[in-house]
């Protein structure tokens, strides 16, 4: 810029910032905010999310396999039934349906067995944790291993 021309603001480019004296100095982090993104649809990226995620769908037995895991249902309720009863860890393996969508996920869980309550169709754990017996598809462990199947 050459000296003989003059800015319009030559005359308040050095002065001090102006302060009101009537309303207060607006905190930083809510200037901050002023610029934050904006989300037009509240919920969206959630709904997205949800879409994305996966989910299994429930495989139903076959009769060889009811049978086998009907079986193990038998010898681990004998096994809690014996004087004194036997202490059994096993590991099940359930279909958890997803409460969201159509659809679950296969969970395992292993821990020592408490009681099987046929009447509630149930397994409860030594820890708190109980099983529903209709979404079972497997079950593991020492009490089984010199079974056939």
């Amino acid at each position: 810029m050459r000296r003989e021309e003059r800015s319009c603001y030559d005359d308040i480019i050095h002065l001090p910032r102006p302060v009101s004296s009537k309303h207060p100095r607006m905190p930083l982090w809510d200037r901050a905010a002023q610029f934050a993104p904006f989300a037009a649809l509240s919920g969206h990226d959630e709904a997205i999310r949800e879409t994305a995620r996966r989910t299994e769908s429930f495989v139903e037995l076959d009769e060889g396999q009811r049978e086998k895991l009907d079986r193990r249902l038998r010898m681990l309720l004998a096994g809690l039934e014996e004087n004194p009863p036997r202490e059994t860890e096993i590991k099940v393996t359930y279909f958890r349906p997803d409460a969201m969508k159509d659809g679950g996920a296969y969970v395992s869980v292993t821990g020592v067995v408490r009681k099987v309550d046929g009447y509630r169709r149930q397994i409860l754990f030594a820890d708190g944790t109980t099983l529903s017996m209709e979404n079972i598809v497997s079950i593991e462990g020492e009490l089984f291993k010199d079974t056939d199947g």
